[in-house]
């Protein structure tokens, strides 16, 4: 692989509970130039409209910044630091994050968005209805904005995947020099994602992107909670 295109997939219509997300994407993907679904296309889809298509929409006070915040409580396993308003929790997921993925952004006043119940599960729904509305093979990946420990600024990451390898281990490998590497494990999905962001961005209307000319080798099965969240005994942190 030494070269990715990376576009945008402009003119999706504004998500509600029930939609048909595959056959949105498929058709916003048909109406644009070139940007036709093609077989080993990695599909990534915003966690925002997976929610709003699964109803994980919750009504809260709009006259109350802080109405959401029992959300998080109740969306959290385990709260591992306060700071005033914020929390940063695990989820039941094993993401650890702020305010437990809870956003109110990009959704209508009055509403704040959950993390889809099982990520995974989605991207493999839209695999699946992405292959019965565009009659392709893709990788698809939920993705969501998280912050990074010791790091300031945020990135998108994959909270969900289907088709497409969580990590790709090269453990036992060599590397440029010919050295055996023993611990190289690359979390490929969250760099997709990260990548797809770049197109997407945080206000522009967009809520997917395909991420074209990836290593065929990475099309496999694949899962965000199987690859890519750290078991506890493996945490040096919590």
């Amino acid at each position: 692989m030494s070269r990715l295109t990376i576009f945008g997939l402009e003119g999706i219509p504004e998500v509600t509970p029930g939609v048909d997300l595959a056959g949105l994407i498929a058709d916003a993907a048909r109406r644009g130039e070139g940007t036709a679904l093609a077989d080993g296309d990695v599909v990534v889809v915003t966690q925002k409209v997976v929610s709003k298509a699964e109803d994980r929409l919750v009504p809260v006070d709009p006259d109350d910044p802080l109405s959401h915040k029992p959300l998080v409580e109740r969306e959290s396993v385990r709260v591992l630091r306060r700071r005033g308003d914020l929390v940063i929790s695990e989820t039941a997921h094993g993401f650890v994050c702020a305010n437990a993925g809870i956003d109110l952004s990009n959704v209508e006043r009055g509403y704040a968005a959950l993390l889809p119940v099982d990520a995974d599960r989605s991207a493999r729904r839209l695999r699946d209805g992405l292959r019965h509305r565009a009659g392709v093979e893709v990788g698809v990946i939920v993705s969501d904005t998280f912050g990074r420990t010791w790091r300031r600024g945020v990135t998108d990451v994959a909270i969900g995947c289907a088709g497409v390898a969580g990590v790709v281990d090269l453990r036992g490998t060599p590397d440029a020099l010919g050295r055996e590497m023993q611990v190289t494990e690359v979390a490929v999905v969250d760099e997709i994602a990260a990548a797809a962001e770049l197109v997407m961005g945080k206000s522009s209307g967009i809520p997917a992107a395909v991420v074209r000319g990836v290593d065929p080798a990475w099309l496999r099965d694949g899962s965000v909670r199987d690859e890519i969240v750290r078991r506890p005994q493996e945490d040096l942190f919590r």
